[in-house]
């Protein structure tokens, strides 16, 4: 079920490449795999934007080399503009989209992972389960680097169908991604607990899409379909943290993630990560990371 495919399932066109080689396999059982050859020249002074549409899947963009883009956010605004290296990836969660504007021209190999499909790779091994990807810009890979070069010829394959070492790199791409790339707070298992994997990967998920809210463990519990008392026992078995405390850790983790660019001032990003007002994320995050969030930021800005 191989097919070189440069429509349905590129990406191609939304780069303004509607002919670019795209290639597809089904590693496993149904969900694809697709890689497309991308190659989008921007001319000195000029930029292009991307749009790519919100799908249940992430999109993993390795560079061939050197370009220059910038994230559009959905109200328009770009942030700072980043150097992204050859050899370097991009891995976007594309549940709601996504939008870069490019300020040099960009030739990359652009993956698009179904959920699904990293879902049925995990089930084949009893060491990898489902989980959420963290997401990364700019993040030196030198594994997809091997892979993508192991690809680069199958696109100038002279056969209508690319041979079945497309299939093995697929499930290597994806092993890769949920080993290397696993969020590990999305994972079931730190100890002998009755929640499902399912039941703690929505309590989870619930707790993430309400992140900026005042939640309370009823409506957690809610979301996994059990009661608070019990949900909260279960939920600390199974991931050595009360559901406050992993949800603290997440609204955290976010934070680092507004506080890397300068466009957000520090009262906003309390706002957007749930935490009270602005003295209230400085003394939460102070006591989880040791910094204020002022010198954390001075620290790791981009």
């Amino acid at each position: 079920m191989e097919s070189i495919c440069p429509e349905a399932g590129a990406v191609g066109r939304y780069f303004g490449t509607p002919q670019a080689d795209c290639l597809t396999t089904i590693p496993v059982r149904s969900a694809p795999f697709s890689v497309t050859r991308i190659t989008r020249d921007v001319v000195d002074g000029d930029v292009f934007r991307v749009e790519l549409p919100a799908q249940p899947a992430y999109f993993l963009m390795l560079y061939v080399e050197d370009t220059v883009h910038s994230d559009t956010l959905a109200d328009g605004t770009e942030t700072p503009l980043r150097r992204y290296e050859r050899g370097s990836v991009c891995l976007v969660d594309m549940q709601d989209g996504a939008c870069i504007t490019l300020y040099s021209s960009l030739k990359a190999l652009g993956f698009v992972l179904p959920r699904q499909l990293l879902d049925e790779v995990a089930d084949m091994s009893l060491l990898t389960r489902p989980n959420r990807l963290r997401c990364r810009r700019a993040w030196p890979d030198e594994v997809m680097g091997n892979l993508g070069m192991a690809m680069a010829p199958l696109f100038d394959a002279p056969s209508a169908s690319p041979p079945s070492l497309l299939r093995h790199i697929a499930l290597a791409v994806c092993a890769h991604l949920l080993h290397d790339y696993g969020d590990e707070t999305m994972r079931n298992g730190v100890s002998d607990s009755a929640l499902s994997i399912q039941q703690e990967k929505s309590a989870k998920e619930f707790m993430l899409a309400n992140m900026a809210g005042d939640i309370s463990v009823a409506e957690i519990a809610a979301a996994a379909g059990l009661s608070a008392n019990h949900f909260s026992e279960q939920f600390k078995r199974a991931t050595g943290l009360t559901p406050y405390q992993w949800l603290t850790r997440m609204r955290i983790d976010q934070a680092k993630d507004f506080l890397r660019s300068r466009r957000l001032a520090l009262p906003l990003i309390a706002d957007r990560c749930g935490f009270t007002d602005q003295s209230h994320f400085t003394k939460v995050f102070s006591r989880e990371t040791g910094m204020t969030p002022a010198a954390w930021r001075a620290v790791h800005l981009q």
